[in-house]
């Protein structure tokens, strides 16, 4: 026989299953947000971890580009400073080079200015005697005007100066002595012309020097002394030792030679006594004055110049003031 559960029995036990479900419910639903909180919490922490390492990698990149930036420029500075270093090496190579060459070209200059000169005897052919120590010579092929070295004598045509005393006495003496014999040139080791593009020579007949016999004659005085064209000074200056020891020429009158020139003023120049000229005579003609531009204009007509007597001298086409204008 079936026994009948009371109604308030039942009720009792459905509410009962009803709570339990609800309450099994919950704690699936208190599960699954607990699982879905702790899956965020995991995805967070991987997340971050992530960030965290793609944080270190950009960092330990960044570390590595500005390691290998630094590495580049280091590299660059060593080789620029090998680069400046091998430019110093090559301009210093250079300089020393350079300076090498200036003073081997300096010792051969000075080498050749030792052999410039010559001790042996040039002939030259006598064009003509211009004063006590300048003459004109026909020298390779050309006629140039020789200045005597270490001599000077006193004056037979400067424009300012006239006719010095002993002047005409010189230029004679001169005269006499190169057209005495075979006439040679010697060049010093210095330079060989002048500004005026003169000779520098020291002049002799049949190999007898002319500037020390008119030095010893009295003639001349040693001037002109331009180092390193001194090779016979020591003679010479013997010579006009001996000349004023013996009052000779120009040392005869007191005070008249010095280291400046000479000074007509100390020399008294007797008057001439003027001689009445024939009534009948008259003077000659004088000459006319020929004009030339300049000196090429003058050569075509005069080529070797022209002495300070001509009429066709001016003082402005004679630039070494001798006493010839144009000369060759």
């Amino acid at each position: 026989m079936t026994v009948t559960e009371p109604v308030e029995d039942i009720a009792s036990t459905d509410l009962e299953t009803t709570e339990a479900s609800a309450e099994v419910a919950n704690a699936v639903d208190e599960q699954e947000e607990e699982a879905k909180q702790e899956a965020e919490r995991l995805e967070e922490e991987k997340k971050k971890e992530e960030e965290a390492k793609a944080v270190a990698a950009k960092k330990e990149e960044e570390q590595k580009a500005a390691e290998e930036k630094a590495k580049k420029e280091e590299e660059q500075k060593a080789a620029e400073e090998k680069a400046k270093k091998e430019e110093e090496r090559k301009a210093a190579e250079q300089k020393a080079k350079e300076e090498a060459e200036a003073a081997k070209k300096e010792e051969e200059e000075k080498e050749a200015l030792k052999t410039a000169g010559t001790t042996d005897l040039i002939p030259v052919t006598l064009v003509r005697t211009v004063d006590g120590d300048t003459a004109v010579v026909n020298y390779e092929g050309q006629e140039l005007t020789v200045r005597y070295l270490l001599i000077d004598t006193p004056e037979t045509k400067h424009p300012q100066m006239g006719v010095q005393p002993f002047g005409p006495e010189a230029s004679d003496r001169n005269k006499q002595l190169i057209n005495s014999g075979q006439l040679s040139i010697e060049f010093d080791v210095g330079e060989r012309t002048d500004k005026y593009d003169r000779l520098l020579t020291y002049v002799y007949v049949d190999g007898v020097s002319v500037q020390e016999t008119l030095i010893r004659e009295g003639l001349g005085r040693v001037a002109y002394v331009y180092p390193p064209n001194t090779r016979h000074l020591d003679a010479y200056k013997a010579a006009e030792a001996e000349a004023k020891a013996a009052g000779r020429g120009i040392w005869s009158v007191e005070n008249y030679a010095t280291s400046e020139g000479f000074n007509s003023d100390v020399v008294v120049v007797e008057e001439p006594v003027e001689e009445e000229a024939p009534a009948e005579s008259s003077p000659p003609p004088a000459q006319e004055q020929e004009y030339f531009q300049n000196c090429t204009e003058l050569r075509t007509v005069y080529p070797n110049g022209v002495a300070s007597d001509h009429p066709a001298y001016q003082p402005k086409m004679d630039r070494d003031k001798d006493g010839w204008a144009c000369e060759r």
